[in-house]
């Protein structure tokens, strides 16, 4: 729009000139001309807001320009850019104002231009051309200001789906801290307590067997310590974090609970929260299988299938109804089995429990090789 203004001062100077050589306002043409150049330079660094520097330049450019236009009719279609200028700086009902006022302008000087007689076109254009150029003025506003209620609404959605993500986050991690509080600490915490609760009923009529079940307790209470220290760390499991793998650690963990383990197929590298999910859950069974099962062997297999890893714990304990809730899983205890899952189901894998009272109870955790 400025290359615009400034195309057509000089147009409409030129046309003066050739049709004018020389004469006496021309001097004031040439002046007026170049005093509107330099004023309309001034425009964009006064900004776009109506403040009274910006509608006093408004107002001397369109006095000037009114000026050249009464001495020279060649400077009326300068009235276009005219238009923007003043649609942009202007309230709404002053910038029609303003349009209205230049056309009037520009109608006249079209006809003192038109030395052949009245001619309708001249009566009819300029106002054709300050209404298309209003219309495209008010539509492209409509539709930057459109554009920034997208752009505001976009920016906000964005935030909340930001505060949203991150209150999933801390949600997801405070389960999953719960899990892993569940499957270590509260379990050692729960041997322990039976252990001494059986060391004290044994004490005066069985020492050696109260000094064993203190010194299996003083056990459980060392690996107990070490997966606390590991929380601190970085959270993974004590057994993984000796480096032996899932293997060796889940064979670690049946000898402690007098278990069996065996490996099925041929094992391949797995993710970190693979082993730590299938370590936790193994846990987790063994623990339940002690207190609750009253079972008098268990074993632990891990099988590497081609498109799968799967964990199966399995015990002749008392078993029970899996339509019910077991023991281990009711009160304080409810995470056992629901924590098993949650943790088998983000890892895309799919946690099955087979049992009957009197039968013994198998677990079984399958994860996909390729977890999501």
């Amino acid at each position: 729009m400025h290359a615009a203004f400034f195309l057509l001062l000089g147009a409409s100077l030129v046309r003066y000139l050739l049709r004018h050589p020389w004469e006496g306002r021309s001097p004031w043409i040439i002046g007026l001309s170049a005093a509107l150049a330099a004023l309309y330079v001034l425009g964009p660094v006064l900004g776009s807001r109506a403040t009274p520097r910006r509608l006093a330049w408004l107002g001397t450019v369109v006095a000037v320009w009114m000026v050249l236009v009464l001495l020279a009719p060649s400077f009326a279609w300068c009235a276009v850019p005219l238009f923007y200028t003043g649609l942009r700086t202007l309230p709404p009902r002053a910038a029609l104002v303003l349009v209205a006022l230049l056309t009037a302008f520009v109608v006249a000087a079209q006809l003192k231009l038109a030395h052949g007689g009245f001619d309708p076109n001249l009566v009819i254009a300029p106002p054709a051309v300050a209404a298309i150029a209003t219309a495209v003025f008010v539509q492209a506003e409509r539709l930057a200001a459109r554009q920034r209620a997208l752009i505001d609404d976009l920016i906000r959605t964005r935030r909340e789906l930001a505060a949203t993500e991150r209150r999933e986050g801390t949600l997801a991690e405070r389960q999953r801290l719960s899990m892993e509080i569940h499957d270590t600490l509260a379990q050692s915490l729960s041997s322990q307590q039976m252990l001494l609760q059986a060391a004290d009923r044994t004490w005066d009529a069985d020492p050696a067997t109260a000094r064993r079940h203190v010194r299996t307790a003083e056990s459980i209470a060392e690996r107990s310590l070490a997966e606390a220290r590991r929380f601190v760390h970085d959270l993974a499991p004590a057994d993984l974090a000796e480096g032996g793998g899932l293997e060796q650690a889940l064979r670690a963990l049946a000898a402690r609970e007098s278990a069996g383990f065996q490996v099925d197929g041929t094992p391949v590298p797995l993710p970190d929260r693979v082993q730590s999910a299938l370590l936790r859950i193994a846990q987790g069974a063994l623990a339940n299988v002690r207190e609750h099962a009253e079972a008098t062997s268990a074993a632990l297999t891990l099988t590497y299938l081609d498109d799968q890893v799967v964990l199966d714990i399995t015990d002749d304990g008392r078993g029970f109804a899996p339509t019910d809730t077991p023991r281990g899983d009711q009160g304080v205890r409810g995470h056992g089995l629901p924590a098993m899952r949650a943790r088998v189901r983000q890892l895309g894998g799919t946690l099955t429990v087979e049992s009957a009272p009197g039968e013994g109870t198998v677990l079984s955790a399958s994860i996909p090789l390729e977890t999501p």
